[in-house]
């Protein structure tokens, strides 16, 4: 199982990124996802998730209304479109399957930073 995530750089408030994850290892298709984040001194936070087919889709409240999450299964891909950006946004991102413990196997992430 392997994760690459990509996409993440420093905006300014306001402004908008589009993050990637390319998964291998297991058959994407088959699994609901997520993206999740991990601010400086905090926990990693569940931000938006997908269903397998990408018909049905949650948001954390903070993300809602300005992120949307998708997803390629013939690429194996998934991605986080994200709008109005804040500073509180700011942290390394990170897809995986949907429910994933801090023991299972994660990727590098992708940083994301808001700031003027």
């Amino acid at each position: 199982v392997q994760f690459v995530e990509s996409g993440g750089g420093l905006v300014q408030p306001g402004g908008s990124l589009r993050l990637s994850c390319l998964a291998s290892g297991f058959t994407f298709s088959s699994y609901v996802m997520s993206w999740y984040r991990q601010a400086p001194g905090k926990e990693r936070e569940l931000v938006a998730t997908i269903s397998s087919a990408g018909g049905s889709t949650n948001y954390a409240d903070s993300v809602k209304g300005r992120f949307t999450i998708s997803r390629d299964n013939a690429k194996s891909s998934m991605y986080l479109q994200m709008n109005s950006l804040k500073p509180e946004d700011t942290a390394v991102y990170y897809c995986n399957k949907d429910r994933a413990k801090r023991r299972d196997i994660w990727g590098q992430g992708t940083q994301v930073t808001v700031s003027s």
